[in-house]
């Protein structure tokens, strides 16, 4: 989030109540900014227009070149730079190759996944973060509209999230 934004921010009690807020709120041109929850709320990313996240084809690509790797280090080392038989199986045998190849794909693409995470959500160590509301990580659900990213007035936005169900309107400004 960008220093000197304003922000106006629905306190709801319910997951349903937030999750038909959103499609309304949405349906009467408003953007949201994001809505904060302390669990998944099934089909909120449909009521907020998220696309189809890419993170899948990352992680596909991460495992294909872990596979590759390990693959190539286990033929290159075995096979050419230091070829011993082992057990009385040729120096490049692929069924002994597996569990290794196994291993690697997944510790490549797990750990690449959780760093493509925190690349992709802006989530850095040195980082503060930017809360609309503390109570968003225990039991209330909190919607978030940005008022410069807005046609309608702050009025109007706040007696529509009051109508949506809203139990408090707030306004937040980060500096």
């Amino acid at each position: 989030m960008e220093a000197g934004k304003n922000y106006l921010v629905g306190v709801f009690e319910d997951p349903d109540v937030i999750l038909n807020a959103t499609k309304s709120v949405r349906k009467e041109g408003v953007k949201v900014h994001e809505v904060f929850s302390p669990h998944a709320i099934h089909g909120i990313d449909d009521a907020l227009g998220y696309k189809m996240s890419r993170l899948p084809i990352v992680s596909f690509l991460l495992g294909f070149t872990g596979t590759t790797l390990a693959l190539f280090t286990i033929t290159w080392m075995l096979g050419y730079d230091w070829p011993m038989i082992i057990g009385g199986k040729n120096f490049v045998s692929l069924p002994p190759f597996i569990p290794v190849t196994f291993e690697f794909t997944v510790l490549l693409a797990a750990h690449g996944m959780v760093l493509t995470f925190f690349v992709v959500s802006d989530l850095k160590p040195w980082g503060k973060p930017k809360r609309f509301d503390m109570r968003c990580t225990d039991d209330k659900y909190i919607m978030a509209i940005d008022l410069g990213e807005n046609h309608k007035n702050k009025n109007e936005i706040s007696k529509l999230l009051s109508e949506t169900g809203a139990s408090e309107v707030n306004e937040k400004n980060f500096e």
